[in-house]
């Protein structure tokens, strides 16, 4: 009896061995960068290196996969991460990404591009140094027709269900994260740093997404903090800070044939410091496209010496003079759009600049309890201007409202 005994513990003991070996792990397997051949010197290229740790983790089958970058400097000079990927992707970065200093050494037009993947994560206590010093005195497009194409640091295409947090963008060469056909996507925790005067260096760009969120942000930068262009909906901005340089704005749009309506825009508790605009809607004087602007709410809105806390602006003209096609009118409405708790100061003494397009009024603007100051008290109080607007106002209104 004692024999039969053991041999069925035995039994079963094997049995349980077997039964937990077979057990799929929810551990996460580890891609380390330096395991491919990357080097932390601030000098080898681990281009290949990276490009060889994406095709492991995204081609593996089973369970969820981990690419680490650890402390150190890796100098990158330009990669792209495509998919789909088998299973989710977490890409950790806590070391600091180093892009080459000439621009002319970076053969893409972003730096670091991910493309075609869902269910992506970023995030770390890392930096992407752009190291755009040199490149800034090039982003001259404006007034040379030849000017070389600057790589942006950071970019995300037909990405959806993914997110990016707590890690730190440094001195791009030109934006610091643009997203096309982005779904369902958060950037939480996210720092976005370049020089006030560094031209174009947007903050976040955004170009055909829906259902992203930005959150608990800080951007300073040369260009927008936060650009939102065409066929953009359902985005949801809430405790960034914002300055220097020009804000959060809508646009530019109507300059193209093809573009899309823009609606379902959330920014609340946001502070602007410094900026030459805050909250501003802008539509090019001559459009090629009749679109919609809609649905738009700003609330809890702190202003420190903004250039134009509020400009609706649908006369667009950066680089004058412009065409005037079909009388110089603007084609895009803009409509259903509610500003609530705005306060703060202007640098300017008009501080709402409300210019619509007489082609296609503003409608339904509501104006709740606005403050805005003029930060020289020898200036005067400041003053609004309304133009094409059909609208209404309530609660405290400083500066006095011109609404009908």
């Amino acid at each position: 009896m004692a024999c039969i005994s053991y041999a069925y513990k035995t039994l079963c003991l094997f049995l349980l061995f077997v039964v937990a070996a077979s057990r799929p792990t929810n551990k996460p397997k580890v891609f380390n960068v330096q395991r491919y051949g990357s080097k932390s010197d601030g000098k080898t290229d681990s281009a290949n290196a990276f490009t060889s740790v994406w095709k492991s983790a995204c081609g593996r089958k089973s369970g969820s996969n981990k690419i680490y970058v650890p402390k150190g400097t890796f100098y990158l000079g330009g990669v792209e991460f495509v998919g789909p990927c088998k299973n989710p992707i977490e890409f950790i970065i806590d070391g600091t990404l180093l892009a080459p200093a000439n621009p002319m050494d970076i053969k893409q037009h972003i730096w670091i591009n991910f493309r075609y993947i869902n269910d992506l994560s970023i995030s770390g206590s890392g930096i992407l140094d752009g190291q755009g010093e040199q490149s800034w005195p090039l982003n001259d497009c404006h007034r040379n027709p030849n000017c070389p194409k600057l790589a942006m640091t950071m970019g995300f295409a037909f990405v959806n269900n993914s997110n990016i947090k707590d890690i730190t963008s440094l001195n791009n060469k030109n934006g610091h994260f643009n997203f096309f056909s982005v779904h369902h996507f958060n950037i939480t925790g996210v720092t976005i740093t370049a020089l006030g005067d560094s031209p174009n260096t947007d903050g976040i760009k955004m170009d055909s997404c829906s259902n992203i969120q930005i959150s608990k942000t800080n951007i300073r930068t040369g260009d927008d903090c936060i650009a939102i262009l065409s066929g953009n909906t359902n985005l949801n901005i809430s405790n960034v800070k914002c300055g220097p340089r020009h804000g959060i704005s809508v646009g530019s749009l109507g300059k193209n044939k093809d573009e899309k309506d823009v609606k379902d825009l959330i920014v609340r508790d946001v502070v602007f410091n410094g900026t030459s605009d805050g909250i501003r809607i802008k539509t090019w004087e001559s459009s090629a496209s009749k679109i919609v602007v809609s649905n738009f709410v700003y609330e809890n809105i702190q202003m420190i010496d903004i250039g134009n806390p509020i400009n609706i602006d649908q006369k667009y003209c950066p680089y004058p003079p412009c065409e005037h096609e079909q009388k110089g009118e603007s084609h895009v409405q803009i409509q259903d759009l509610k500003l609530k708790n705005i306060y703060g100061t202007s640098k300017n003494k008009m501080a709402v600049k409300l210019q619509c397009s007489k082609s296609f009024p503003c409608k339904n603007v509501e104006l709740i309890d606005v403050n805005l100051k003029h930060n020289e008290v020898e200036g005067g109080s400041s003053t609004a201007v309304c133009e094409n607007i059909n609208g209404s106002t309530s609660g405290n209104m400083i500066p006095q409202h011109c609404l009908n």
